[in-house]
C-alpha cells in the first residue's frame, strides 16, 4: 500500500517513521508543511491522487492548547478544516483515513473512563476544533477511523516527560497538578496500534487509545523522576487553580480502550512500563 503520513516531524509522525522500518512492504510518504500543506484543498487532492495513496494517517494538528485560545482561526484551520480536505481527498480515491483526536473533546466531569459514544462537550478552543475535525472526517470519508488519545509523549519533540526531566535536574523543588486525572500515552505504542489497524484493515468509527492505568500529573512526575534516578528535586502537589492556564483542562479524562483492543486484538502496556522504555531511550540519545 501507499501510505501518506502528515505531520511527520511531530512526536507521533516520527514514531510512525521509526516503526515503518518494521513494515517494509508498504511505500511511505512522510510529509510536513514543507512537503504538503494540508490546508490547501487542491494540493491535498492532487497529492493523494497522483501518488495513488491507499491510507492517510493524519498526525498533523495545532496542539498548543493555551495559545489556541488566542489563535482560533489557525487552530480551526489545522484541526478542523484541513482534516476535512484530507477526508475528501481520501474519499475521492477510495482511500482510508486515520485521524488522531483528543481527550479534550470531553469536559472532564466524568468519574468512570470515557467510552467512544460518551457525550462530547469540549470546553476549550483546542477541544472544539478537534471535535469539529472528527465530524468533518466522519461525514466526508466512509473509510475513516478516529483515534482519540491523551497525554502524548515521546523521545521526539517537546513534551511533559522531557520538561519534567529537565526541571527535575535544574530545580530543588517543583509543583505539579494532582487533581487532573488521566493516562499518559507513549507515542510509539500509539504508532504500533495504528500499524495494527492498517495491517488488519481500517474498521471505520471512533476508537480510544492510551496506555493502561490511571494517574495524575503529579504521580506521573514522581514516576518520571524515580525512573530517571532524579532524587534531588522535591515534587509537591498543586491544585489546578494554583497553576492558572488560559484554556481549561479536563479534570478526568481516562479513556476506555475496550473497543480498540477487541477490534484489533491489541495488548496495551501499562503507562509506567512504557515510560520506563522511553526514558531508557532518551538516556541513550
Amino acid at each position: 500500500m501507499n501510505i501518506l503520513i502528515t505531520g511527520a516531524n511531530g512526536q507521533l509522525g516520527n514514531e510512525m517513521r521509526t516503526l515503518s522500518a518494521e513494515h517494509p512492504a508498504h511505500t511511505y510518504f512522510f510529509t510536513d508543511v514543507e512537503e504538503l500543506d494540508i490546508c490547501n484543498a487542491e494540493g491535498v487532492k492532487a497529492f493523494v491522487k497522483d501518488n495513488h495513496i491507499d491510507i492517510i494517517v493524519n498526525c498533523a494538528a495545532y496542539t498548543a492548547v493555551d495559545k489556541a485560545e488566542d489563535n482560533v482561526e489557525l487552530c480551526d484551520k489545522l484541526n478542523h478544516i484541513a482534516p476535512g480536505y484530507l477526508a475528501e481527498a481520501a474519499e475521492a480515491c477510495g482511500a482510508g483515513l486515520v485521524q488522531i483526536s483528543t481527550d479534550y473533546v470531553f469536559d472532564g466531569t466524568a468519574y468512570i473512563p470515557y467510552t467512544e459514544d460518551a457525550p462530547t462537550c469540549p470546553n476549550s478552543v483546542y477541544g472544539r476544533t478537534k471535535l469539529a475535525g472528527e465530524q468533518a472526517v466522519m461525514s466526508r470519508c466512509t473509510r475513516a477511523m478516529i483515534i482519540r488519545t491523551a497525554w502524548l509523549y515521546s523521545t521526539f519533540g517537546n513534551n511533559f516527560v522531557k520538561t519534567m526531566l529537565r526541571l527535575g535536574r535544574e530545580r530543588e523543588s517543583l509543583g505539579v497538578v494532582f487533581d487532573q486525572i488521566g493516562t499518559p500515552t507513549y507515542a510509539a505504542d500509539l504508532a504500533h496500534a495504528i500499524f495494527e489497524a492498517i495491517e488488519q484493515g481500517i474498521q471505520p468509527g471512533i476508537y480510544h487509545f492510551s496506555n493502561e492505568g490511571v494517574c495524575s500529573w503529579y504521580d506521573f512526575t514522581l514516576a518520571i523522576h524515580r525512573l530517571a534516578g532524579i532524587a534531588t528535586c522535591k515534587v509537591s502537589p498543586l491544585h489546578t487553580d494554583e497553576y492558572p492556564a488560559k484554556a481549561p483542562r479536563p479534570h478526568y479524562s481516562v479513556l476506555d480502550k475496550t473497543k480498540l483492543k477487541q477490534t484489533y486484538g491489541i495488548e496495551i502496556p501499562h503507562w509506567e512500563t512504557s515510560l520506563k522504555t522511553c526514558i531508557q531511550k532518551l538516556e541513550l540519545k
